[in-house]
């Protein structure tokens, strides 16, 4: 006997990070014998957070948390299979990873040919090519360095980039990402980027004013 796990509701949560859900699912929970003493409900619930835990599927994402169970029909017992099966309805909160969305996440590793990023939910991992906008190479101390800018990369560093590519191939999805575009990078950069473009907004002003009060005379 198959079932066919439904997605029926799926409600985007409102975060700076767009890819949290709250997923209303459908499925028929197996839950075992172990289970078998406790009150259907709970039995039901123990074994859904064991079997979703980290939890992924392209359309879903990455399970989070098991949020609530609205509904636990009657149970199935199938010959061969000492389990039973409940048809459940439940809540989930989920993680899915979406094209050219931001994300904040921390460097997890530095390699010769990039840093892996950690998103919380999953790992993403950004290309030595991508992470700044100057030539950049590896470190024996396992940085990566700007040629021109000197800025650094390194574990714990906590940055923004952009996702670009989500491949499915194998259990786990490959996430790549991006720092070379405005606003994207390691939080330092940026706040450096920001008090450059303050200052250089203060000179032109007093270049302005400087020129206009020249006219002013003549």
């Amino acid at each position: 006997m198959a079932y066919i796990i439904t997605f029926k509701n799926q409600f985007l949560l409102f975060s700076l990070d767009k890819m949290f859900y709250l997923t209303e699912v459908e499925d028929h929970i197996r839950v075992e014998p172990k289970l078998f003493g406790l009150p259907t409900s709970e039995a039901v619930d123990k074994q859904l957070r064991e079997t979703y835990m980290e939890y992924y599927d392209k359309e879903l994402g990455r399970v989070i948390s098991v949020i609530e169970v609205l509904n636990v029909g009657e149970g199935v017992i199938i010959p061969g299979d000492g389990a039973a099966y409940y048809k459940s309805n439940f809540k989930l909160l989920t993680w899915k990873p979406e094209i050219q969305e931001l994300i904040y996440g921390t460097i997890s590793e530095i390699t010769s040919f990039g840093a892996f990023i950690d998103m919380g939910a999953m790992k993403g991992m950004i290309h030595i090519s991508q992470t700044m906008e100057d030539f950049v190479s590896f470190s024996k101390t396992s940085t990566l360095l700007g040629k021109s800018t000197k800025r650094s990369l390194k574990q714990g560093d906590l940055c923004i980039a952009r996702i670009v590519a989500i491949s499915h191939k194998g259990d786990e999805p490959k996430i790549g990402l991006t720092m070379r575009q405005p606003g994207l990078g390691k939080i330092e950069w940026l706040k450096e980027d920001q008090i450059k473009k303050e200052r250089d907004a203060k000179k032109a002003a007093r270049t302005e004013h400087k020129t206009t009060k020249g006219g002013k005379k003549k």
